[in-house]
């Protein structure tokens, strides 16, 4: 996860130098479901490699065996166009996406967060809480989860996994009351987190809804804050957590006040006063993938690790 949080700082930053090309995700609908099957290209000249991120969303899977989120990130290099690695993008999704968080805590949380509440109990809170760890010196922590085994279930693995104690909180008003950061990582397609609940000081990482028909935080919440997104783009096409409150008339696109990258390399500032509401967004960018995924196919070349897979490309000899 530390080295993971390095690359995203790298990643936004060179993605607000206008050194990637990044559009905009297309994204089949399963029909007479909420399901999802995404596609995520993504070029950077700070990168070896180009690539996609395929990946399907089945937020049903929520509370079983299964991750939400299957497929695999395929990397190409840059000379000849060759495929030269297939990974699994359950994993990078899972790391990055709270390696992503854990920058916009350190740009934008006060530095003496100490209480951290995290609203859903799977997979992106696992991560989330190592990640939240890493930045900011945590020592109250509170999980709610719809399912009280899950959270329960999240505890005792947070208390193995990294020594902390974590408290089961009966509702979601419970658990971010008082919180000096909050991540939402639910699969809801409604609001769970209302602006009513917001205290002066809060940030807020609003991780589960990425798509235009879910969101995870009521219009006054949105209203409430000062947003930051990963990338202004994806935000006004694809979040139903700031188009929502936008067709209400409650903001405008100028109620974005950055995307990350512009604090990264100075461009705009973050966090102003120790008062003030903030709201990271994350959508999740295919560049995010991408740079995880070169790290990782470097890594494993020189450890040596890996399967060769021969799938053609090659012109026959002579």
């Amino acid at each position: 996860m530390d080295e993971c949080i390095a690359l995203m700082e790298a990643a936004l930053a060179s993605l607000s130098r206008g050194e990637v090309v990044l559009p905009l995700r297309p994204v089949l609908r399963i029909p007479d479901s909420t399901n999802v099957f995404a596609m995520m290209p993504a070029y950077s000249a700070a990168l070896p490699a180009f690539g996609v991120k395929m990946i399907t969303v089945f937020p049903g899977n929520h509370g079983s065996e299964l991750d939400s989120h299957h497929g695999a990130v395929l990397l190409f290099e840059r000379e000849h166009g060759r495929l030269v690695a297939m990974l699994d993008a359950s994993s990078i999704t899972a790391i990055r996406t709270a390696a992503v968080s854990a920058v916009a805590t350190k740009l934008l949380a006060r530095s003496s967060a100490a209480t951290l509440a995290l609203v859903g109990a799977g997979v992106q809170a696992r991560t989330h809480l190592e990640a939240m760890l890493l930045v900011r010196d945590i020592a109250t922590i509170r999980v709610f989860s719809r399912t009280e085994a899950h959270a329960r279930s999240f505890s005792a693995w947070a208390e193995r996994a990294h020594g902390v104690h974590v408290e089961v909180s009966p509702s979601v008003q419970h658990a971010v009351r008082g919180a000096d950061v909050v991540c939402t990582v639910t699969s809801s397609r409604t609001p769970v987190l209302l602006g009513a609940w917001l205290e002066p000081g809060m940030h807020v990482n609003a991780v589960g809804a990425s798509q235009p028909d879910a969101r995870e935080l009521d219009s006054a919440a949105v209203a409430a804050c000062r947003l930051f997104a990963d990338r202004r783009e994806s935000l006004l096409n694809e979040s139903s957590d700031f188009l929502t409150p936008k067709r209400e008339g409650l903001i405008s696109d100028a109620h974005v006040v950055a995307e990350l990258g512009e604090i990264l390399t100075n461009r705009a500032s973050g966090r102003e006063t120790d008062d003030e509401i903030t709201l990271f967004k994350s959508l999740g960018l295919a560049v995010e993938d991408l740079a995880a995924a070169c790290h990782v196919l470097a890594g494993a070349e020189r450890e040596h690790i890996g399967t060769d897979v021969a799938l053609g490309g090659l012109r026959p000899a002579e």
